[in-house]
């Protein structure tokens, strides 16, 4: 039986409910699962530190960090030639065959990629929140992330 091995991408600025659904569906589903997590001057919180809150919350999965990536982003042929071999790069030899994601970009990585397209909670409808919005409103929206993200956001903001 061929091995299920998903991934996702993101930069986790802030780590919040709607990354711990999609993470928790592709644990239910996949033999094995990796996280991507970009760099980004998005939030004053280093690449590692959010890599930490996934993986102390998810032992399991597989963390793999993508420093400076691309800061060309879009849907447009471009931007997808130029995300897709960065993405390569950062894979290296891991056979995948699955891309997890609530965003439209999950086709284009699907389809570059010649693997299945996932998404979860593509409309937001079962975890209606992002992480712009915890940026921008921290205390009215601290119920979408985990205590363990929140004590290091607090710690910032002071």
């Amino acid at each position: 039986m061929c091995k299920k091995v998903g991934f996702t991408i993101g930069k986790f600025a802030p780590l919040h409910k709607g990354h711990q659904l999609l993470i928790e569906t592709a644990l239910q589903e996949m033999d094995k699962f990796y996280v991507i997590v970009y760099d980004t001057d998005l939030i004053n919180i280093k690449v590692d530190i959010r890599a930490k809150w996934i993986k102390s919350l998810y032992p399991n999965v597989e963390i793999l960090i993508a420093k400076n990536s691309p800061k060309k982003y879009g849907l447009d042929k471009e931007s997808v030639e130029i995300q897709m071999k960065y993405l390569i790069k950062i894979l290296g030899d891991i056979k995948v065959t699955h891309f997890y994601s609530s965003e439209p970009y999950g086709k284009y990585v699907a389809d570059y990629l010649h693997i299945i397209d996932r998404r979860v909670d593509n409309d937001r409808k079962m975890v209606p929140i992002s992480a712009s919005k915890i940026r921008n409103d921290l205390s009215s929206n601290k119920q979408w992330v985990d205590s363990i993200v929140y004590n290091d956001l607090k710690k910032i903001s002071n």
